[in-house]
């Protein structure tokens, strides 16, 4: 199974299943999902707290810290998927159509290559 082979569709099945063997549907509210998945950003910021945005680059050279990034990322993954299916969100879509809403709000003359015009010249 990679990326390339594995729809968004199935990996919600993965986390639903994995919810529903141990009857966590009952814990599972929007709120507690919400929060949960900031925590476990909150974690995953963490491995690159203090560091150059150079070594944040580099961070995968290191297999045991790039296992416990990825790690970090599943788990982000995991309650955000979990909160689509709570809330019965399509993730495909609302990506689609945040991407055309951020295509309009940053436009490609204006932004390529910085990310604001507060930036010129750095």
């Amino acid at each position: 199974m990679s990326d390339q082979t594995t729809s968004i569709d199935a990996l919600r099945q993965l986390v639903a299943q994995f919810v529903a063997e141990r009857d966590w549907q009952k814990f599972h509210s929007p709120k507690n999902l919400a929060m949960a998945l900031a925590i476990e950003a909150a974690e995953l910021m963490e491995h690159f707290q203090w560091i150059t945005p150079a070594a944040s680059r580099t961070i995968c050279q290191e297999r045991d810290r790039k296992t416990a990034v990825a790690e970090e990322m599943a788990d982000v993954l995991c309650y955000l998927l979990a909160l689509a299916d709570e809330l019965d969100i399509d993730l495909d879509e609302s990506l689609r159509q945040k991407m055309v809403k951020n295509a309009a709000k940053y436009p490609v003359e204006e932004y390529r290559g910085r990310y604001g015009p507060e930036d010129e010249g750095n």
